[in-house]
């Protein structure tokens, strides 16, 4: 089944491939620099990525949203945690992250296989 998150993952590895095939030597610094900011160090690499979900909310950046949600669940976060740092990020960007915060909750839904998620 393919849903808008399938579609998500397999248009950014399609677009990642496209931009790495430009060979900007910029654009490339940049690639690096963000997948390295997200290993571990001070804090872990689980710990930046719900750092990157919360300033994803506040960014209202839903392509974010949904990246640092599948790297979230994929580091063990739980559905309680996660839910607390959607509440960070509402708390801190205010009722304009409203409609980010259905998107964020959809995305869970949808990386848990729960249906009722709008798909």
């Amino acid at each position: 089944m393919t849903n808008r998150l399938n579609e998500f993952q397999s248009y950014r590895r399609e677009m990642n491939a496209r931009i790495a095939e430009i060979d900007h030597l910029g654009v490339k610094r940049f690639f690096n620099l963000d997948t390295h900011a997200y290993e571990d160090g001070a804090l872990s690499g689980k710990t930046k990525e719900l750092l990157g979900l919360v300033a994803s909310l506040v960014l209202r950046c839903n392509d974010c949203v949904d990246y640092h949600i599948l790297q979230c669940v994929d580091a063990g976060w739980t559905d309680e945690e996660l839910y607390d740092a959607f509440n960070v990020g509402l708390v801190v960007g205010g009722s304009i992250v409203i409609p980010h915060l259905r998107h964020a909750v959809e995305t869970l839904d949808l990386c848990r296989g729960r249906s009722g998620s709008g798909d």
